[in-house]
């Protein structure tokens, strides 16, 4: 359950980050309203790159056998 909620988290996060964008390169944000959305759009980038890293750890620890750590490539579904 845990790992559900962290993955619909992230993608919350991302896309509130990308509504933000959105609103701060339409132009029509006063200068306050820019400056808080820039912060709250921090904030939101550092939760994303934070649930990012902590995806790659665990991929790194599901990888790693004997010790030791086993790349292996990454193969996409193909719809990119």
């Amino acid at each position: 359950m845990a790992r559900k909620k962290a993955a619909l988290d992230f993608e919350q996060s991302l896309a509130d980050l990308q509504q933000l964008v959105e609103r701060l390169e339409s132009g029509e944000l006063s200068l306050e309203d820019s400056l808080t959305a820039f912060e709250q759009g921090v904030r939101l980038t550092r939760e994303c790159q934070a649930a990012l890293t902590q995806a790659e750890q665990k991929v790194q620890i599901l990888l790693e056998r004997d010790g030791e750590l086993q790349e292996a490539p990454f193969e996409a579904d193909g719809e990119a």
